[in-house]
């Protein structure tokens, strides 16, 4: 399950749309909703979101996540991560164990880097409902890793309130609420390494 929570806040992460060509209107619209609302949480402005995690009863977590341009930090019951986009720095909150990677390292996590989001290799289409905005991503013949992703945007704020992903044969999805944008300060990424004196360290950095 660790594995599964890694690459699930992976998948919040999406990487920045950008305008495709010979697409049909409605797919130009559905990339340029998605980009519009990536910029709003992911950008240099800062945001902050909380998202809950149930697959069938199976496996269950929530936390909240704080981003601005490169730089994150995730807390749940398991993990407390920081990247101040210089180095990567993940609490194992049991172990009492400090990892600690280069910020852009695919070290740091092996089976999330497997399923890097590629723009390119997905179709789009967005659908108006009562709910919000839909907008589907569905991979191209041939893609591994995410086959789909439906993200669902509220209608006034555009915010992100629900993201479905199929992984292989596996659904589910990702609730999002308390959605904040700007206001965030550089040193929320800063790791505070005086309150983790007693801690064991393992420094991967190259």
């Amino acid at each position: 399950m660790k594995k599964l929570s890694l690459l699930l806040l992976t998948l919040l992460t999406f990487p920045a749309l950008y305008a495709g060509s010979h697409e049909t209107p409605n797919a130009q619209q559905a990339r340029r909703m998605f980009n519009e609302t990536y910029q709003m949480i992911y950008g240099e402005q800062g945001s902050q979101l909380h998202y809950k995690v149930n697959i069938i009863g199976l496996y269950k977590t929530e936390g909240t996540i704080w981003t601005k341009g490169k730089k994150s930090k995730f807390v749940d019951e398991k993990y407390i991560a920081w990247n101040d986009d210089v180095t990567y720095y993940r609490l194992e909150r049991k172990k009492n164990r400090v990892v600690i990677y280069d910020a852009h390292s695919d070290e740091r996590d092996k089976y999330a880097t497997k399923f890097k989001f590629d723009p390119n290799n997905y179709t789009y289409s967005i659908k108006d409902s009562k709910e919000g905005y839909y907008i589907t991503l569905k991979a191209k013949k041939g893609v591994s890793g995410i086959k789909e992703a439906r993200c669902l945007l509220d209608k006034k704020t555009h915010y992100p309130t629900s993201i479905r992903i199929k992984v292989g044969i596996f659904h589910t999805t990702i609730k999002i609420s308390d959605v904040k944008v700007g206001g965030i300060k550089d040193n929320l990424f800063v790791f505070p390494r005086s309150n983790y004196k007693n801690c064991e360290y393992i420094d991967n950095r190259g």
